[in-house]
């Protein structure tokens, strides 16, 4: 099995080890696999419900993890106003539950293993997802590269894995946190508050004081355009952004 499409993985049963509240909307579940797998910090994975009846809905989650062979990963799920799958892993699903997945997918938004010189992270609410993966490899195995990541919630309680983030600036030197926050004032005076645009894309690359070599860019699709757009206005060339978008 490779880790690039979803026709080389197979469907597996897994389950349920813990579930953990990040934020108002979005909560971590971590799965305990049947058949335990390597990823890429990046991938993702399909999670496919079936009711009594036949009736079956899938969707694809980023894993969260840091990219390892371990048993369990790391889904942080977000929920959406009518979403039946996420409803259903926030309304109903329980620690010891099995659920079906099938992965790692995705062979294009990936951690560079070559990665050197400085790479910029830009995310929204639960768009952080696999950038978080990305941090976590990097700070296990690539602590030498230069990474910023500049991210955009509403409030700073909306802001996913909130603490393991200023953890990781506060010890990690080669590491920079920028929180654009658009519903409140930011408490730091080294976060924005307003929405993300080229000055403040501009700004960041600043503190990263190297020009990056890789982008990624993950959120909704609205998102996503006026993100890359800033990057470009920024100075960012187009060649070295990743973009990954969610529906919505």
């Amino acid at each position: 099995m490779t880790n690039n499409g979803a026709q080389t993985a197979s469907w597996q049963s897994c389950v349920i080890d813990d579930i953990i509240q990040q934020t108002p909307s979005i909560k971590s579940f971590f799965l305990r696999l049947g058949k335990p797998f390597a990823h890429i910090a990046g991938q993702h994975v399909d999670v496919r419900l079936t009711a009594p009846d036949g009736y079956s809905a899938m969707r694809s989650y980023s894993i969260a993890s840091s990219s390892s062979s371990s048993p369990i990963i790391e889904l942080a799920i977000e929920q959406l106003p009518n979403g039946e799958v996420s409803s259903f892993f926030h309304d109903v699903a329980a620690i010891g539950d099995d659920i079906e997945l099938r992965g790692p997918l995705g062979g294009h938004f990936l951690w560079p293993e070559t990665a050197m010189d400085g790479v910029l992270l830009i995310g929204a609410g639960s768009g952080v997802v696999p950038l978080m993966a990305m941090i976590r490899h990097r700070r296990t195995l690539h602590p030498a590269v230069p990474t910023a990541l500049l991210l955009s919630a509403r409030t700073a309680a909306d802001v996913l894995f909130s603490e393991e983030l200023h953890s990781i600036q506060i010890s990690d030197a080669g590491f920079v946190l920028a929180l654009a926050i658009t519903r409140e004032e930011p408490v730091r005076e080294s976060d924005f508050g307003r929405r993300i645009d080229d000055v403040m894309v501009k700004e960041v690359v600043a503190r990263l004081h190297r020009k990056p070599t890789h982008v990624f860019v993950c959120g909704s699709n609205g998102f996503v355009n006026i993100a890359t757009e800033g990057a470009l206005l920024a100075g960012v060339d187009a060649s070295i952004i990743k973009t990954e978008r969610y529906g919505g």
